[in-house]
C-alpha cells in the first residue's frame, strides 16, 4: 500500500481514554486539507468508535474543523460522547485492538496485506497489528 508522507497514529493510542480516537482526528485532519493519501475517513474503524460513542461522523468532522488542538477535540468528544463505565471503555479499548477480520473476504484481504508487508508475522491476527506493522511501528511478536 502507498502511504502518505504524514502517518496517522497508531489505533493503541489513547485520547479521552479511547483507543484510536486520536487516528481518528489525524485522518479527518488529512482528509480536511486534501492529505489523506489511501487512508480512508471514516473507515469502518471509525465509524466503531463513533457508534460506540453515538455521534456521527458529520459531528466529527465539524468538531474537528472548529477545533484547533487535540485537547480541544477531547473535550468535544467527551462532552458529546454518550458515557461509558471505565470497565466498558477498557473492554471496548480491548475488542477493538483484537479485532481481526470478520469474514472470508476480510480475511483473504488481510492475509494479502500481511504478505506484502511481511510474510513472516503468521503470529497477527488484528488489524491494528497490521497497521502499525505496515506504518513502520515495531510490534512486537505475540
Amino acid at each position: 500500500m502507498d502511504l502518505r508522507k504524514d502517518v496517522p497514529r497508531s489505533m493503541r493510542v489513547k485520547l479521552a481514554g479511547h483507543a484510536h480516537l486520536a487516528r481518528m482526528i489525524d485522518k479527518c485532519r488529512a482528509v480536511l486539507t486534501g492529505t489523506e493519501g489511501e487512508y480512508i475517513y471514516p473507515c469502518p474503524m471509525d465509524e466503531r468508535l463513533m457508534e460506540f460513542a453515538e455521534i456521527t461522523s458529520e459531528q466529527f468532522t465539524a468538531a474537528v474543523k472548529a477545533n484547533a488542538t487535540d485537547e480541544e477535540v477531547a473535550r468535544w468528544f467527551e462532552q458529546k460522547a454518550t458515557p461509558h463505565t471505565t470497565a466498558e471503555l477498557e473492554a471496548w479499548n480491548h475488542d477493538l485492538l483484537a479485532r481481526g477480520p470478520s469474514s472470508g473476504e476480510s480475511a483473504a484481504k488481510f492475509k494479502k496485506y500481511l504478505a506484502a508487508i511481511d510474510p513472516s508475522r503468521t503470529d497477527l491476527t488484528a488489524w491494528s497489528d497490521l497497521q502499525d506493522l505496515e506504518e513502520g511501528r515495531e510490534v512486537p511478536r505475540r
